[in-house]
């Protein structure tokens, strides 16, 4: 080990590690210390959330580490996340409302036990001439942009001290520099977590004696999904795990659900009794052999500072952290270090970064707040079958249709992509911010005019053709024009499918035209007939394209419940 380093990252998990691989891969030369309390190997089914990747985060492990054969060789493929709404029945699976992937994906994913991951990373990294140091307790750090960041770290009661031009703090939830420096900042979304692991293979296909239902789907295809149990306030997880152990989570709304319900091994088996009686009818066989029990009070958290100037940023956890729900912990890490190793590798050739530390900065913080109106104040919508149907769809097109293709082709890291979509007044960026709160928004409102139970039905999204395009599209490589071009169309394709969204509601709700244009960044159910009718009438009204529609109609559930 040396004391002198290019790069120091605090905190040896998921993001630290990562990083360390991607400057690595990029930059043979540079030279990293990795600094993790862990004293040895992670366990296989390790303490931590963030098993289940989606398409950003997998683009990045596959294609950009160059993780691709291992994924495929020692962790499970993922198909998708997968959701049983209709919690009138829950007793019945075969009953509810299924939201997901009826085959295997083009774009895949995976499901990751953390630790064997974490320990291949690390096994990785030691080759390649990284020191990732075990055992390391830090006891300060001194920033100092001129003479380097000094280290402060303990290691079976010695302290040593290491310094590197580079800072990159990795400490998780402890957030290292963000208490440091003072840089802590509120976030108003409220939801608690708990999860455990329990021994042996979860297969959510062998819930139901109807030999129809459980063929529907490939044998085996649904205990790969990410499975949700939806409610009122909350949701469940069930997570497959390569070591042939299965995630189980219990994330719920406290103005629902108080975290005192659940929030031991007992109280939520009996949460679960009550919420989801089937679920907890399925693991009660499961209960001598659970691995662990582990809770988050509060996790979401914001930050005032991501990339400074001075040599140092934050990544993963030790910055913001927004939701689990749709499984995007990787995804943030992906961007977070994309951005985090372009300044250090491109100070490292001799390139002054400041202002691309200023604008990742101010992007980073921009991105994450237009996913805060996706979660907030909507784990009341979650026990609303329709209303959560055209919810995960519509935020499937966001998902698919901006950030994730910009990632797939390095529009993060490119200044002419940033300035052509996210400075402006009327930024594409603006706009898909305003239109998603704007229709976040309008769903609670229609959550609170109908709840309508529904029966034994099944989507998938691949079912809708421009949702499919959408997700086809994150394999092809754009130029820079071609990404704007492709941006800009696919946020007129969300104008249209919003449009559409609001267009049925407000017909059936207010009894307007079911023909009627709408302005999709101001149409709400709090308005009057007359007052959405002259509304039609302004600037920014638009019809809905044919094929929208068309596309559409299988959202909109059929078969009630009769109760």
């Amino acid at each position: 080990m040396n004391n002198q380093y290019d790069v120091v990252i605090l905190g040896g998990g998921l993001a630290g590690l990562t990083l360390a691989l991607q400057l690595k891969q990029e930059e043979p030369q540079i030279r990293i210390a990795v600094l993790e309390m862990r004293k040895k190997e992670a366990p296989n089914s390790a303490h931590k959330v963030g098993e289940s990747t989606v398409e950003l985060g997998t683009y990045y492990l596959r294609e950009v580490l160059g993780l691709k054969d291992y994924l495929d060789e020692y962790q499970l493929p993922k198909i998708g996340l997968r959701f049983y709404f209709s919690p009138q029945i829950k007793e019945q699976i075969d009953q509810r409302v299924e939201l997901g992937a009826k085959g295997t994906l083009p774009v895949p994913s995976h499901q990751i036990d953390r630790g064997i991951f974490e320990n291949e990373l690390t096994k990785r990294l030691l080759n390649m001439g990284v020191d990732v140091i075990l055992g390391a307790r830090i006891k300060a750090v001194d920033l100092n942009e001129i003479e380097g960041h000094t280290v402060t770290y303990s290691k079976e009661g010695q302290n040593y001290e290491v310094t590197g031009r580079w800072v990159s703090d990795a400490t998780g939830r402890v957030g290292l520099l963000k208490r440091k420096l003072g840089f802590e900042k509120p976030l108003e979304h409220n939801i608690n977590a708990v999860w455990f692991r329990v021994k042996g293979e979860v297969d959510v296909n062998d819930w139901s004696n109807n030999e129809q239902w459980a063929n529907k789907l490939p044998k085996g295809l649904r205990r790969l999904g990410t499975i949700h149990f939806m409610g009122t306030g909350y949701w469940v997880w069930l997570i497959p795990l390569v070591s042939g152990n299965t995630s189980v989570g219990i994330v719920a709304d406290p103005r629902f659900h108080d975290f005192s319900e659940f929030n031991k091994l007992d109280k939520a088996m009996e949460w679960l009794q009550k919420n989801e009686p089937l679920c907890a009818q399925k693991l009660e066989s499961y209960r001598e052999d659970v691995i662990d029990f582990r809770i988050l009070k509060h996790y979401s958290h914001h930050s005032g500072r991501f990339y400074s100037t001075e040599k140092w940023g934050v990544v993963g956890e030790a910055g913001a952290f927004l939701d689990p729900f749709y499984s995007p912990g990787t995804d943030f890490i992906s961007i977070g270090n994309t951005w985090m190793s372009d300044l250090i590798l491109r100070d490292y050739r001799g390139e002054d970064v400041a202002s691309r530390s200023i604008i990742y900065e101010r992007v980073h913080a921009a991105f994450f707040d237009s996913w805060v109106p996706i979660y907030n104040q909507q784990y009341e919508l979650f026990g609303n079958t329709q209303v959560m149907v055209s919810k995960v769809l519509w935020d499937w097109g966001v998902y698919w249709g901006i950030p994730t293709l910009l990632f797939t082709n390095k529009g993060y890291i490119n200044l002419e992509v940033l300035r052509a979509l996210f400075t402006s007044r009327n930024s594409l960026g603006t706009r898909l911010g305003k239109l998603n709160s704007q229709l976040q928004q309008f769903f609670r409102q229609w959550a609170v005019c109908s709840n309508e139970p529904y029966i034994n039905f099944f989507i998938d999204f691949f079912d809708i053709p421009f949702l499919k395009k959408m997700h086809l599209d994150l394999e092809i490589q754009h130029s820079v024009e071609g990404l704007i071009a492709q941006c800009k169309e696919n946020l007129e394709i969300l104008e249209q499918m919003a449009a559409e969204i609001y267009r049925r509601v407000l017909a059936e709700q207010k009894g307007t035209p079911q023909n009627m244009k709408i302005n999709p960044y101001k149409a709400s159910l709090e308005l009057s007939k007359e007052e959405l009718l002259a509304q039609a009438e302004e600037k920014g009204a638009i019809d809905t394209a044919a094929y929208i529609a068309k596309d559409l109609e299988m959202m909109w559930l059929k078969e009630k419940l009769a109760v």
